[in-house]
């Protein structure tokens, strides 16, 4: 039984180790975009903000949406406040003295009492509906974007005229453990994202960081067809516009865009947050994402099973620790070119640490994301 499965972990090790190396290859070579000069920005953006029970977040980051290096008159904010228990409505109202671009909209007031499974969803599509720009910037309310921000955006639409972009995502870490493994996991995520774009296949995105055409949502008829999951308002959406606009997406790969959000406090949080994200893998219609989903789960999986087999096997802690070596310096490969891109590379001297952790949390994550269901802002959600 070891036997088979020592044999079965060296065959997928050797090819999630060629895919690493593959991602490592088309991330140094995807150009920074560079704005030119001399460019007066001209996009009417509209950024939709959901937000639930995020008082002391918006608090904190709404001010860097709202004071954006931008013509004021290009731009507004709206906040759509998904049932609230706290007084995030209150603190939108007091910012909507200081600032006359921002829009405060109530989720509650928009639906009727039939039960619904993706509230985000519903709520960005209400805010478009009340939205004047021609185009349309979705983030979080935990999130802090740099003053060039919209600049950017306004830039890249002006000079590659896409319908769709998606920008770089990258955790605040406080130095807390949890903190870390986020960071070093997302900022994996974010790497292979760039990465599969330098080799011609917009594959992941995220909703922190995401503007398209409003027209051109209205022209994949929103979210239909996938409002029945919970999530899946960035990739499932770039999916219906990538199949009605093939090459038409983009991704702006300039640290000036990149957006800043907050990493979840607890195991538990963060659990049901990466469950969320799996959740949505079986309805990926490039099942090029699926392969791949599928090549790390069943990688890390196989390496869970011989820890367990390892107690009645001589030796096999021994092959167990090389395979695991070998993944942690191919993964380190890739990840330092990734963390000079966010600044991050005081992290990596983390990475070898957290690898038993990620192994298990793949697993588990994957395996719920599936099966499961999880609790998110509240809810239980399928």
């Amino acid at each position: 039984m070891y036997q088979v499965c020592y044999i079965v972990a060296i065959l997928l090790t050797i090819l999630y180790s060629l895919l690493i190396l593959l991602y490592r290859r088309w991330f140094l070579e995807l150009p920074t975009f560079q704005v030119k000069a001399d460019l007066a920005p001209i996009t009417r953006f509209s950024v939709i903000i959901p937000a639930r029970n995020e008082a002391e977040n918006i608090v904190r980051f709404l001010p860097s949406i709202l004071e954006q290096h931008y013509p004021m008159e290009l731009f507004d904010v709206t906040v759509i406040n998904d049932h609230s228990t706290d007084d995030t409505a209150q603190q939108i109202k007091q910012l909507q003295t200081k600032y006359s671009n921002l829009q405060l909209l109530e989720l509650s007031e928009h639906l009727d009492d039939s039960a619904i499974n993706a509230y985000k969803k519903k709520a960005i599509e209400i805010a478009i509906v009340k939205s004047k720009g021609d185009w349309i910037v979705t983030t979080d309310a935990d999130c802090l974007a740099n003053p060039e921000w919209l600049m950017q955006y306004d830039a890249y639409i002006q000079q590659e005229q896409p319908v769709f972009i998606a920008a770089p995502v990258m955790f605040f870490n406080t130095g807390s453990f949890i903190s870390l493994f986020q960071v070093l996991d997302f900022l994996s995520l974010q790497g292979i994202t760039a990465a599969a774009v330098s080799a011609g296949s917009h594959a992941m995105c995220n909703g922190a960081n995401l503007a398209y055409q409003k027209k051109a949502f209205y022209d994949v008829g929103q979210f239909k067809g996938i409002d029945h999951i919970a999530s899946g308002d960035d990739m499932l959406l770039m999916q219906k516009i990538k199949q009605q606009f093939p090459g038409k997406l983009g991704y702006l790969f300039n640290s000036d865009a990149t957006i800043q959000t907050t990493a979840m406090t607890d195991w538990k949080s963060f659990l049901n947050q990466r469950i969320r994200w799996a959740s949505k893998a079986t309805n990926y219609q490039d099942k090029s994402i699926f392969a791949v989903l599928l090549l790390v789960y069943l990688f890390n999986a196989m390496l869970l099973i011989l820890a367990g087999l390892a107690f009645f096997v001589a030796d096999g802690w021994t092959q167990l620790l090389w395979l695991i070596a070998i993944k942690t310096m191919v993964e380190l490969s890739f990840m330092l070119p990734v963390a000079r891109f966010f600044g991050l590379t005081n992290t990596l001297k983390w990475f070898p640490i957290m690898q038993p952790f990620h192994i298990v949390y793949t697993v588990i994550a994957g395996w719920l994301g599936k099966f499961g269901s999880y609790q998110w802002k509240g809810r239980t959600l399928q």
